[in-house]
């Protein structure tokens, strides 16, 4: 466990109450509490986050880290991927958003080298394996963020929710 790196996890586009609309105020407010709590974090010396790079959560809260990377130029950005080609099933527009993610990340890692059927569930408990707190954008409902939720509590490790 890295004492100075956090993950993410949260529900991809489609399950956000604004689903694909990011000029949504509820998504406006749901960004800058995200930034909040990175600021407060990367004030008690995290350096380090770990985003998965799927479309939602993740990938907004990737964005945040490189955006605050002008003003703290230390921190830095580890995308854990799945799979390779995670992002040839998406729109044009997210592909390309997503590429220029990589681009700007400190470092890349691939899991597996196509889908599997466990290679998100893997990825996730790699992340919080990696990890010493959990950013999370929690609804409520069940899925890959209350699994990854849960399995970071159960090795007892911080995690901070953000809710909708």
């Amino acid at each position: 466990m890295n004492k100075d790196t956090i993950c993410f996890t949260g529900p991809r586009c489609q399950k956000l109450p604004w689903g694909f609309n990011e000029n949504d105020n509820r998504c406006l407010k749901m960004k800058e509490i995200t930034k909040k709590e990175i600021e407060k974090s990367i004030s008690l010396g995290y350096k380090v986050f770990i985003s998965s790079m799927a479309i939602g959560f993740d990938m907004i809260c990737a964005e945040i880290v490189l955006n605050l990377k002008e003003i703290y130029p230390k921190i830095k950005l580890f995308c854990a991927i799945a799979c390779k080609g995670q992002e040839k099933v998406w729109n044009k527009n997210l592909q390309e958003r997503y590429k220029n993610i990589l681009k700007k990340a400190d470092k890349v890692t691939y899991l597996y080298n196509y889908y599997t059927k466990d290679c998100m569930l893997n990825r996730n408990m790699f992340m919080v394996n990696n990890s010493s707190k959990v950013i999370a954008f929690y609804h409520g409902l069940g899925g890959g963020t209350k699994f990854t939720i849960d399995y970071a509590k159960k090795l007892g490790i911080d995690v901070v929710i953000i809710k909708p």
